[in-house]
């Protein structure tokens, strides 16, 4: 069995498609858009258990070697593999080379060390605030793209100070982003070599003047510790500054057109604004920005959910489907701001639980309170069904996001 991927309307709400295939049961086999045939986790239970099952191995590289995923491509099907160049992350790496990895990147951010960001990330969202009500004033209409003036520049101009990157890299760095989360499998390979060799260009420039920000410190543990090779130099840059743009260019757009959709909720949050570090869980759960997990494939044959996962098999979490699972979360289909959101699996589960998690929350509660506070009659600028969606399995993002500032 398989998802309508490719149709524009599981694009733009894949929820209905998936409230079946929970009431037929918790996994099923299924074919992504490259072909890859997989099991598809869609209940809560098991995508918990899937996330950090110690049979489940994401070291898709090994698998490739194997042999397994040339078995489990469909014919005709076009194998997305990422280029060696960038691969090699925590993300596509099992303990103790996660353990590793992520060590090197957790110090600096912690909720405590995020934190010494806020003042800066306040003043981004401030200026960006003022560009963008500047636009829209001249504007024929009032209106201005949230996307296009706040929410994609939000997070490059966060990851410029975090990791140390200026902003002439950034304009390349995010077109590369934007092409290798789109289902373009064909090209994928091509966009992230393009991607590796741009950072090690900006790698070999930042080491020989070195500043207080991220990268330098993996350069340095890379010079003096040899904790890390060149290559997971250049990939560990490449998962933060993917994973930093995209989820939180999309859970800001996301969060804002519930909101709007919801004028009760958003009520709740301009009555009391203690509200919203609280909304952004429930945001995370109702509509995240990933769809599914990255993949992970079995060792050794196990069970989960009645169904029998062999060797080499390949496992997709539905992260969407899982955080609406009405055994997990009470009408799960309502958004609720004042929910307990306990659990959802919005940053994942296990030891790959998003090592960026705690910056991700502090860049949305200021960016939502910011915006929230400045215009008290923000409004969608077009029906809703006029917005369109970007095309991915993977992220679920709005391609624009009209809105007016103040009232016509």
């Amino acid at each position: 069995m398989s998802l309508p991927l490719m149709d524009e309307e599981f694009l733009t709400n894949p929820y209905p498609a998936y409230e079946p295939l929970q009431e037929q049961g918790p996994v099923h086999r299924m074919v992504l858009p490259s072909g890859l045939k997989v099991w598809a986790v869609v209940s809560y239970e098991e995508s918990r258990e899937a996330l950090a099952h110690p049979l489940l191995s994401k070291d898709i590289e090994t698998s490739v070697q194997l042999g397994y995923f040339d078995r489990e491509m469909s014919e005709g099907g076009t194998p997305r593999l990422e280029d060696s160049s960038v691969g090699q992350h925590m993300l596509n790496m099992d303990p103790p080379d996660h353990t590793r990895l992520r060590k090197l990147v957790t110090k600096a951010l912690t909720a405590r060390g995020v934190r010494r960001l806020e003042p800066a990330i306040e003043e981004i969202s401030g200026t960006l605030l003022d560009a963008m009500e500047q636009r829209a004033a001249e504007s024929p209409d009032g209106s201005v793209d949230l996307v296009a003036e706040y929410t994609s520049k939000f997070p490059v101009q966060v990851l410029g100070k975090l990791l140390g990157i200026t902003d002439e890299h950034f304009p390349v760095l995010v077109s590369l982003t934007t092409a290798i989360m789109s289902d373009d499998d064909e090209n994928a390979g091509a966009n992230m070599a393009a991607f590796g060799k741009h950072l090690a260009g900006m790698i070999q420039v930042k080491r020989a003047a070195p500043g207080d920000d991220l990268v330098s410190a993996l350069i340095q543990a890379r010079d003096e510790d040899a904790k890390l090779s060149d290559v997971e130099l250049i990939s560990t840059v490449f998962l933060m500054v993917v994973a930093g743009y995209e989820t939180t260019v999309n859970m800001i757009g996301h969060g804002v057109r519930a909101l709007l959709n919801h004028p009760e909720q958003l009520a709740a949050l301009r009555a009391d604004p203690s509200l919203i570090p609280g909304a952004n869980e429930e945001f995370l759960r109702y509509e995240g920005p990933g769809n599914r997990a990255t993949l992970r494939f079995a060792t050794e044959p196990f069970e989960l959910g009645g169904v029998t996962i062999g060797a080499g098999e390949y496992v997709s979490v539905l992260l969407g489907a899982a955080n609406r699972d009405g055994g997990q979360f009470a009408c799960p289909y309502q958004l609720d701001v004042r929910r307990s959101t306990t659990g959802h699996l919005g940053f994942g589960h296990g030891v790959h639980y998003c090592v960026g998690a705690p910056l991700a929350r502090l860049e949305m509660e200021i960016a939502l309170r910011q915006l929230l506070t400045r215009f008290p009659d923000l409004a969608l600028a077009v029906p809703d069904s006029e917005l369109t969606w970007r095309k991915s399995f993977m992220m679920q993002g709005l391609v624009r996001l009209p809105v007016r500032l103040h009232k016509p």
